[in-house]
């Protein structure tokens, strides 16, 4: 591939070490040296040092500088190198921002977050960026005549960087993002860090389709794990996932926090009555054509808030990770097997909220309820806990499913399909336990020897029940007193059903 820089770079020594530092774009303001990790700004042909710079966690990233590829942005075949990273953190866990250099001396954002990539170009608005708290989460905004949902609007910090960048928000300084979603995917993106506020639009890529060369040799040939001892038993904890924020002992079953990284104290929460997940943590099942590992669990129950003595109604999600693919979820309920992955775009919400649209189809509401999370095992990529409460609404058209889960900063879209609980068992090689994984996709007359008379004799019976019961509710005004206050008819209370996003991602 072609040096994708034609413009002259700047060489100088570092004022902190003496070591050289590079600058192969025009654009590039700071740089942080390789060797001391000091932060130097160029004034010029004068580099200067400003402080040094927090060392980098290692988020296991197949990516690092000087990977080269090509993106197709606005029609265009564009060839890049990455020349600088930053790396954020929010409450619902860390990101990387990758300052990519094209081969006409420009940049742009490969953003990386748990797997999920979106690639973005700064952009110019048509009027000043209003304030943050301007944008409220969940409600909509146009821009050059598009429509945007509020996605996110939360506090980040800049916790690391690395190699040369056109801007560097302050080490540890609070700031507020704020990111909105179209319908077709685009993600219009608000950097409170500087005035005026940065802008960049960009959308989702697949990193197979970036056709990247120079990749770490450490994501080629395996992950490395880490391991420290649990701080309510003392037993070893292996973490697996480099970006994992939560997990489980295994001995004990606490829950155990890693926001602040397993270096830092470690909080945790200890768990009674653990749940056993019918499919084992760990387990490879090969699903869509791609071979999924099991690296999570959690049990939810939820609950519709309008109805008082409404039942709960429980489900499991299985976290399902990929190292090129990133995350999905495997949600088991009583309606049966799904597959959902969180979206890009935003799906958009009728006035009722009765209806949504993504992509072209239109999506029924099915359920509207408040989740939250009672059981955790495994390793997640964001700051789960027991207790966290959600808000979700579920759509579904046949069997494709859309799903919504709010909090009071953030909303996350999932789509997906149903999946038949055979193909879950053959995956996971769970042949043997087909009868605990068939749910309601396996009807009373499918596979279960059922013949048709015996339809019938229960229509029969089913009929019967129906007449007798109306017989005996039958109230003579003359004898009895027939008020039906306190008294009605009501469904389960949405005890079937229910899935979820599961998290959150940037």
């Amino acid at each position: 591939m072609a040096d994708p820089s034609p413009l002259r770079s700047y060489r100088a020594a570092c004022p902190g070490c003496g070591a050289p530092v590079e600058f192969r774009s025009a654009q590039s303001t700071h740089a942080v040296c390789a060797y001391c990790q000091s932060t130097v700004v160029r004034n010029g042909e004068v580099l200067s040092r400003l402080g040094k710079m927090a060392e980098l966690f290692d988020d296991h990233s197949p990516l690092q500088l000087q990977a080269s590829g090509s993106v197709t942005l606005q029609d265009r075949l564009r060839r890049f190198t990455l020349v600088g990273r930053l790396q954020y953190r929010a409450p619902t866990g860390t990101w990387t921002e990758w300052n990519a250099l094209f081969d006409d001396g420009t940049t742009g954002w490969l953003g990386e977050d748990n797997g999920a990539y979106v690639f973005s170009l700064p952009a110019a608005l048509q009027r000043e960026a209003p304030s943050a708290d301007r944008f409220r989460v969940g409600a909509t905004t146009a821009f050059g005549g598009k429509p945007f949902s509020v996605a996110l609007n939360d506090q980040v910090t800049l916790i690391a960087a690395e190699g040369e960048l056109p801007r560097l928000p302050e080490l540890g300084r609070p700031f507020t993002m704020v990111e909105l979603r179209s319908a077709d995917g685009e993600v219009l993106s608000f950097d409170y860090g500087s005035q005026p506020p940065g802008v960049s639009r960009g959308r989702a890529v697949l990193l197979e389709s970036l056709q990247l060369s120079g990749l770490r040799d450490e994501f080629i040939k395996q992950e490395r794990g880490r391991e420290f001892a649990c701080p309510h038993c003392g037993a070893p904890v292996t973490v697996t996932l480099a970006n994992s924020k939560s997990i489980t002992c295994r001995s004990c079953h606490s829950l155990i926090d890693l926001a602040s990284g397993t270096g830092a104290e470690l909080r945790h929460a200890v768990q009674d009555e653990p749940v056993q997940p019918l499919i084992a943590l760990g387990s490879v099942g090969s699903l869509q054509g791609v071979d999924w590992q099991v690296v999570g669990f959690q049990h939810r129950l939820g609950h519709d808030p309008q109805e008082e003595d409404a039942e709960h109604f429980g489900w499991d999600e299985y976290l399902l990770y990929h190292p090129k693919r990133g995350f999905s979820f495997l949600v088991d309920s009583e309606e049966g097997w799904s597959m959902v992955k969180p979206t890009t775009g935003a799906p958009v919400l009728s006035g009722s909220a009765k209806s949504a649209s993504y992509l072209g189809t239109t999506y029924a509401l099915q359920y509207s309820y408040e989740a939250e999370t009672t059981y955790v095992a495994g390793e997640f990529y964001w700051p789960v806990s027991r207790g966290q409460k959600t808000f979700n609404r579920d759509f579904g058209k046949g069997r494709g499913l859309l799903s919504m889960e709010q909090t009071p900063t953030e909303i996350t879209w999932s789509v997906g399909s149903k999946v038949e609980s055979d193909l879950v068992a053959k995956a996971f090689k769970l042949e043997g336990r087909k009868a605990d994984l068939a749910r309601a996709d396996a009807g009373p007359t499918s596979a279960s020897g059922v013949g048709c008379g015996t339809v019938v004799v229960m229509f029969i019976v089913i009929l019967l029940f129906l007449v007798l019961l109306r017989a005996c509710m039958y109230c003579d005004p003359q004898r009895e007193n027939c008020s039906r206050s306190g008294s009605s008819w009501r469904s389960s209370g949405g005890s079937f059903g229910g899935f979820s996003s599961g998290g959150s991602h940037k």
